[in-house]
């Protein structure tokens, strides 16, 4: 299968090319600026996913069988200054990207998010309707729409770990959502550092665990099955902060002394409200794609088996202040 996706140089983008390249697909990614190693194994196409006609051309020279569109504005601090340029990298990027996915016939996949829900909706399925609370979600959401009224599958992902493959550190200790989370605590606590573990009523409390290069194997899948409608790419199971952290420490055999509750940094501050509970459930995932979502056990011993495989011996962090 030949595979064509944006964003291969961010975390779950990254994940979604090793996920390819490890089935024997041919993959390209579009990137701004990033540029793979030599030998990387992948092509990268440098271009800007707000012009219709270079994304539609790249897609067409391409011909892949697959398109996955994975690039997002990840600065929520350029998100809110200037929402055209946000509708544009969200909405109209995704409106190119399936355009050019329908010109040759290839399986369109937008990557979105459980915060298209407003923090209310535990255990929500693919079929309850969303309600964002903040600009990321609704950007999400009007992202999905076209998706969905082009035919194409919406890959919604939750809690992501995991590696960032185009990067030699974790980029953060921690924020409000799940991202890095587990990374983070592993890199602090097999250095004999504390983490403190962040607990609040306005931050992302409880989520539904994935494991990034697992969520990129679900997405081929989808392409796999020329699927369309939306999947939950999550785990099997609902869990908090400090149940994660806790799970964490006995599958990595970390010292659980080390972590910390509290607070979150008032620096880690978003621009607007986070859904509390983004917990998500699998029906129609299980049922379209025959796939039964991973315990988060097994997702985090997959997770510590990739980190010593790629980083045998050191830790990939540099320690800040949690």
């Amino acid at each position: 299968m030949k595979v064509w996706l944006t964003g291969g140089g961010g975390f779950i983008g990254s994940n979604v090319v090793r996920a390819g390249l490890d089935a024997g697909h041919e993959v390209l990614t579009t990137a701004a600026t990033f540029t793979p190693p030599a030998g990387a194994g992948y092509a990268v196409d440098h271009l800007d996913m707000t012009n219709e006609a270079a994304v539609r051309a790249s897609i067409e020279a391409f011909a892949p069988d697959l398109v996955i569109n994975c690039a997002i504005m990840n600065d929520w601090g350029q998100m809110y200054g200037d929402r055209e340029a946000a509708w544009a990298a969200y909405v109209e990027a995704t409106r190119h990207s399936s355009a050019g996915a329908a010109d040759v016939g290839a399986t369109y996949v937008l990557v979105s998010t459980d915060w298209v829900f407003d923090g209310t909706q535990a255990g929500a399925h693919e079929e309850t309707p969303p309600n964002p609370i903040n600009f990321y979600g609704a950007l999400k959401l009007a992202s999905e729409m076209v998706a969905l009224e082009r035919g194409g599958a919406v890959a919604r992902v939750s809690g992501v770990n995991g590696l960032h493959l185009a990067r030699p550190t974790t980029i953060r200790a921690q924020d409000r959502g799940f991202g890095y989370f587990v990374a983070s605590i592993v890199d602090a606590l097999e250095v004999g550092e504390t983490f403190t573990v962040w607990e609040a009523p306005e931050i992302n409390m409880r989520s539904t665990p994935s494991l990034a290069l697992e969520c990129g194997e679900i997405m081929l899948m989808i392409g796999d099955k020329q699927a369309d409608g939306v999947f939950h790419c999550c785990g099997a199971d609902s869990v908090t902060r400090r149940e994660l952290a806790e799970l964490t420490c006995k599958v990595f055999d970390l010292d659980a002394s080390l972590l910390r509750y509290g607070p979150p940094d008032p620096d880690s501050l978003m621009a607007a409200p986070i859904p509390h509970d983004s917990s998500l459930t699998t029906p129609r995932t299980q049922r379209v794609l025959g796939h039964a979502p991973t315990p988060v056990l097994e997702l985090l011993q997959r997770f510590r088996l990739q980190r010593e495989a790629e980083h045998p011996g050191q830790a990939t962090h540099e320690i800040k202040d949690t």
